[in-house]
């Protein structure tokens, strides 16, 4: 253990990943500054200007985000899809927490890789129940009736793509008999995990979330009829948006997936988990803070359709590292043939859709605060 630790923090490979989250950190430290600074004097100059408004006139005509007051807290359409969503990125959040935690203990030999996949199979299973509270309780807030449903959709929603994808791969490596291949009895584990473990736990979190009776607080009233969105500029549609959302998380992560991708798909060892640590809590609060950002922008051009924008631009860094994989394959790996091509980018199109969920719903919670926060602040009508 000490020889691989050795190897993997001698100075020079230190002194890279010091290197790259010094730079992260003040990438991210300057844009949130940045980004809070200009938050912080907007809205100042927002809430004074509205507060001026009311003590001159009330029969003008508002603008900018108070002017939606009415239609901010619209529950979104697809609200069973949505409340699913965020349940699987809440659970994959907590997994992601937990298996950071073991790391940092020092239950993960390198040598030992089966760990990893051990703990994070148990994991999910034991952490099915936030998914299951997280998405029904989320989902009666928003005055959903079918319950049920919302919690079979939640269940399928992650493990689903993964099963399928799973079991086209492994098909693959049968046919090329290779050690890749799960055996049955393996697979026979991970089915009865999944009946006898995730499922209950599934639906005991989900009776859980429908007996919260918890209301959605919203610090406005709705209208009853929603009102029309302004004609806005190209770049101010959903996927530009997506692209200028993704792009700087992506940024403060760029130099640590090097390295994770050669441990993985290569023969590195990587063992130093603190400097990961660091470098995912960077990711999250990056991928908060430009969500709100880009929320802002939005109300502030009048268009109220902020819940799965929000979500989509949290998670569009998924989608990122999903291009990165693209550009790893053919510059940085020298892997060839249909097995080692299928396995690739398989499994990371299986972590990329996790990662989308969890950033998703990261980016979601931070906008749901925000939004809230602004209009308890103001008084509307």
């Amino acid at each position: 253990m000490e020889k691989y630790s050795q190897s993997s923090s001698l100075p020079h490979h230190l002194e890279i990943h010091w290197f790259s989250i010094i730079n992260s950190c003040v990438t991210v430290l300057l844009l949130t500054g940045f980004l809070v600074t200009i938050l912080m004097r907007v809205l100042k100059n927002d809430f004074m200007k509205y507060a001026q408004d009311e003590e001159a006139a009330d029969d003008q005509e508002e603008t900018g985000w108070k002017y939606i007051h009415g239609d901010v807290f619209r529950f979104p359409k697809f609200k069973s899809i949505f409340a699913a969503a965020l349940g699987s990125g809440t659970q994959l959040f907590t997994l992601t927490i937990f298996i950071f935690m073991l790391a940092l203990v020092g239950v993960f030999y390198p040598y030992n890789r089966g760990a990893l996949f051990t703990a994070l199979v148990v994991i999910y299973a034991l952490t099915s129940g936030i998914a299951g509270y997280t998405a029904t309780s989320f989902y009666i807030q928003l005055e959903g009736t079918n319950w049920v449903r919302n919690l079979l959709l939640t269940g399928c929603l992650f493990c689903g793509p993964l099963f399928l994808m799973f079991c086209f791969l492994n098909t693959v490596a049968i046919a090329y008999s290779a050690t890749a291949a799960l055996p049955f009895g393996t697979i026979c584990v991970i089915v009865l995990i999944w009946t006898l473990v995730t499922s209950p736990l599934l639906v005991l979190g989900g009776i859980a979330g429908k007996n919260s009776k918890t209301e959605f607080q919203a610090p406005v009233r709705t209208t009853k009829y929603p009102r029309e969105i302004p004609p806005l500029p190209w770049y101010r549609s959903t996927i530009p948006q997506m692209a200028m959302a993704g792009f700087l998380p992506f940024s403060a992560i760029y130099i640590e997936l090097y390295y994770i991708f050669a441990s993985v798909w290569g023969h590195r060892i990587y063992t130093i988990y603190s400097i990961l640590f660091i470098v995912f809590i960077i990711l999250s609060i990056v991928t908060a803070f430009i969500t709100v950002a880009l929320t802002y922008f939005q109300l502030a051009a009048e268009d109220h359709e902020w819940w799965w924008r929000s979500f989509l631009c949290g998670g569009s860094t998924g989608l990122f590292i999903y291009g990165y994989c693209l550009y790893y394959y053919y510059a940085r790996s020298d892997m060839s043939g249909f097995m080692q091509t299928s396995f690739f980018f398989g499994y990371m199109a299986c972590i990329c859709y996790g990662f989308f969920f969890m950033l998703g719903s990261v980016g979601f919670r931070a906008s749901l605060l925000f939004v809230r926060h602004i209009y308890r602040s103001i008084k509307c009508e």
